[in-house]
């Protein structure tokens, strides 16, 4: 097995880190920034910043938001929120980004995938699947904005990959912020479908529920936010237990 990656995510609201359940409902958790140095010193191998608000209100990320956290970690640092063009991804990038993520304008205009890869590289565009089941979603920072798009999941991180991108995250929405577990199958199924790495996002709960999405759907990565914000699983601690069980980690 090759080694895995530990992601941890920030959703951001108005300059404040929040955490849903199911993408609703969102509750306060705090600063960007000192979440952003806590993760990093605790070993996360990645960081997610998505500014959820950015696409729904029609507007870009915060970069000046994204320069703070960038200059506060040393890790892989990942943008998405309102990232619609070439210009908005290499704004990113100048910020300190060392990826963009693409959601809902991608959606919209898939031709945006192609466009940032020609110009960024592949290595650097991530394309978020938010969905439901196998059908896709889009505009789902907020409850009031979300849309069903009638595609399906399966089509959909097809051709994202045909376009260009080098990484998808499948944001299972039903998982999300509940603790329960992984959808293993359905994250299986993609899986066998692509050649490009796949990060699993929503419901990782326990250090079994990483195993288990390890092993059981080999995903290059796992995702989580709620068992890191409140302190239920410490990932120096999940490593090790990721390591005994035979997965490879970065200790």
């Amino acid at each position: 097995m090759a080694t895995v990656r530990i992601i941890a995510c920030l959703d951001v609201l108005d300059g404040q880190v929040v955490k849903g359940v199911k993408f609703k409902n969102h509750r306060p958790i705090g600063d960007p920034v000192s979440l952003a140095q806590r993760y990093a010193l605790e070993g996360v191998d990645e960081l997610v910043f998505y500014d959820i608000g950015a696409s729904p209100r029609g507007r870009m990320f915060d970069p000046t938001l994204v320069e703070n956290i960038a200059r506060a970690v040393d890790i892989p640092f990942c943008v998405a929120g309102g990232i619609r063009s070439v210009e908005d991804a290499r704004r990113a990038i100048a910020s300190g980004a060392d990826k963009i993520s693409v959601n809902s304008a991608a959606i919209a205009r898939p031709g945006l995938i192609s466009e940032i890869s020609r110009e960024l590289g592949a290595q650097a565009v991530v394309v978020g699947v938010d969905c439901l089941g196998s059908k896709v979603y889009r505009l789902t920072g907020s409850e009031a904005t979300t849309q069903a798009t009638g595609l399906d999941v399966f089509d959909w991180c097809r051709e994202a990959q045909e376009r260009g991108c080098g990484e998808i995250v499948l944001n299972c929405m039903a998982a999300d912020g509940t603790k329960a577990g992984a959808e293993v199958c359905l994250l299986s199924e993609l899986r066998a479908k692509l050649i490009v790495p796949v990060v699993a996002s929503g419901g990782l709960g326990t250090m079994e529920h990483f195993e288990r999405v390890f092993k059981s759907s080999g995903v290059s990565a796992a995702l989580a936010a709620s068992v890191f914000h409140d302190q239920e699983i410490k990932v120096s601690a999940l490593k090790n237990f990721l390591h005994t069980s035979g997965i490879e980690v970065r200790l």
